[in-house]
């Protein structure tokens, strides 16, 4: 956290300057009022005569002194909210880009409710530790050693009746802290589920209207809500009972300052307003001591966000980058070498000895059952995942070698899920470019068959996307999203089952546009549909993680039975679309 801090330390320390000036015109306010008394109103120097001169003078003094220390109070919480969101700013801003590095595997392992609970929730309460303790911890102990030592210079009885109290608040301090301690970190867990389960339930909330299971999931964010707040309650009751405590012992430790005050009175040693005095410095004393409760209370749980924000800045990317960056010669070029791959913490191999070599400008496309690995597959191309074993090579350079960001700028893909942003249209497919024009995005829109929809609203390409697309039909998402990957002009271009919401025509007139107009970029299409990938110079068959079989449609259709059942199942629609 130092790394942090250190750039703001001098507004900490400027703000720890201030609250000295503050905390000082509190402890010196006391002795005034006593003289006050003493001097003023009961005149005891002066026979019995009060002195108006005396409560004028020291009446001024002490507003002077009031109006300081909340000048100086005022300049504290502004250096001190200065100190504390900048370093939360700072915080935020590393852990976001963190995440960016992470790979898919580091990014499911944390989830996404308890990353979003990290760079939100617990950063606040980092930023309110940092804060507190800034401002907390140097009024705290000012408070409760200057009133000691004020005491003590007032009436060195009265000084040892607190002194007498302190054991007493200090092990009532560190047992309710040893018990609230353990259940910070536990309500931040709790934290991260309700943020998990408000993710899933707004992002798949036709799913549940559909099936109708609005009840089920109010119970289920009931449940998860109930035991958040059932340790926040046992955290309350902690602390309220050490206040209860606390404020008896305030109470006695002013009773008995009281009785030995009158005692002394009677024997001519402590005056009214010295016994004054001494009740509001053990008043202040008590409530610098209630507020060190409060303090640790903030620092345990700033503490415990602190080791779960820590466990995202120190956790390293999975993927390394490697050295080249540089040109390559064939430019498109894919080769899978006896690639075999399984998912991180799970020992079921997804693909097996995969040997697949794709040529420059050549559409492939791979087709097999549900879960028999066709995603997997390609996902390994711009390197989302590392194989287990074997290698993946682009332009005969294995991915592992190469610089992510430059790997990643030669491929371009589209998946089933189009994922859009809350943005304009034109915006959302420049993301594949952010530098280009009206024209060229008007241009990859007509090619993935879109701009005739885009054209038809009000805004046009300035019509803006409601959240994750909510706006858009299936099929028009698919295209935004199609044209964001053709407009980043890459060598490869992966279509992940991106055309399941296109009509068969819409389909063969975007791959026929596409061909035309990026003849040499390198296409791997994965789909369900023969209509989809007939086409194809070549068509991979995938069974159980396997190749069962490699060619064109008219050799498969001759000679693979995987690919032969896939036809006869379709067979009806095709006849009917193909005649």
């Amino acid at each position: 956290m130092w790394k942090y801090v250190r750039k703001y330390l001098h507004f900490a320390v400027i703000a720890a300057l201030f609250m000295i000036g503050e905390v000082l015109m509190d402890l010196i306010q006391p002795s005034i009022m006593s003289r006050i008394v003493d001097e003023g109103v009961l005149g005891l120097n002066n026979g019995g005569i009060g002195d108006l001169h005396v409560i004028w003078t020291l009446g001024l003094q002490m507003i002077g002194l009031v109006l300081f220390g909340g000048f100086c109070g005022s300049l504290n919480n502004v250096f001190v909210h200065l100190s504390g969101q900048n370093i939360g700013n700072e915080m935020r801003k590393d852990c976001f880009r963190k995440i960016m590095t992470f790979s898919f595997p580091q990014l499911d392992r944390f989830g996404t409710g308890s990353l979003v609970t990290r760079v939100t929730n617990d950063i606040t309460q980092v930023q309110n530790f940092v804060s507190q303790f800034v401002r907390g911890m140097i009024r705290t102990s000012l408070l409760m050693f200057g009133s000691i030592y004020f005491m003590f210079r007032l009436n060195r009885d009265f000084g040892l009746i607190v002194l007498c109290a302190f054991p007493f608040i200090v092990g009532c301090l560190v047992f309710c802290l040893m018990k609230a301690n353990p259940l910070f970190s536990q309500l931040q867990a709790q934290l991260d589920t309700i943020n998990a389960i408000m993710q899933e339930d707004v992002s798949g909330i036709r799913i549940i209207k559909a099936c109708v299971r609005e009840i089920y999931e109010k119970l289920r964010f009931g449940k998860a809500n109930d035991a958040l707040i059932k340790t926040q309650l046992r955290v309350l009751v902690i602390f309220a009972f050490m206040n209860l405590v606390m404020n008896a012992m305030m109470y006695v430790v002013i009773t008995v300052v009281l009785l030995v005050g009158s005692y002394e009175a009677g024997d001519s040693g402590a005056t009214p307003g010295q016994i004054m005095a001494a009740i509001t410095y053990a008043t202040q004393l008590l409530n610098g001591i209630l507020m060190l409760v409060m303090l640790f209370q903030g620092i345990s749980r700033g503490l415990a966000s602190w080791k779960r924000v820590k466990e995202v800045l120190n956790s390293e990317p999975e993927l390394k980058d490697g050295g080249f960056a540089g040109e390559t010669k064939q430019q498109g070029a894919i080769e899978f070498r006896d690639v075999s791959f399984s998912y991180p913490g799970t020992e079921r191999m997804v693909l097996e000895h995969i040997n697949l070599t794709v040529h420059k400008g050549e559409t492939v496309a791979i087709m097999g059952a549900t879960g028999c690995g066709k995603t997997t597959l390609a996902s390994l191309i711009p390197r989302f995942y590392d194989v287990t074993d074997g290698a993946v090579l682009v332009d005969g350079i294995d991915v592992r070698e190469y610089n992510q960001k430059a790997l990643r700028e030669k491929v371009a893909v589209t998946l089933q899920k189009s994922e859009l942003f809350s943005a304009a249209i034109g915006e959302n497919i420049a993301w594949g470019a952010p530098e280009a024009s009206q024209e060229e995005i008007k241009a990859a829109a007509v090619i993935a068959q879109a701009d005739d929809f885009i054209s038809s609203t009000k805004d046009g390409y300035e019509t803006i996307v409601a959240e994750r697309g909510m706006s858009l039909s299936g099929g028009q998402k698919q295209r935004i999203s199609i044209a964001r990957a053709i407009i980043k002009a890459a060598e490869i271009l992966i279509f992940d089952d991106s055309t399941s919401a296109l009509d068969l025509k819409t389909e063969a007139n975007l791959y026929e546009a596409l061909q035309k107009t990026n003849p040499g970029s390198t296409k791997i299409i994965i789909a369900q549909r023969i209509a989809s990938v007939r086409r194809a110079d070549r068509i991979a068959v995938l069974e159980n993680g396997r190749i069962a079989a490699v060619g064109t449609h008219e050799e498969l259709l001759a000679g693979c039975a995987v690919y032969q059942d896939i036809y006869h199942s379709q067979i009806g629609k095709e006849e009917e679309v193909h005649g």
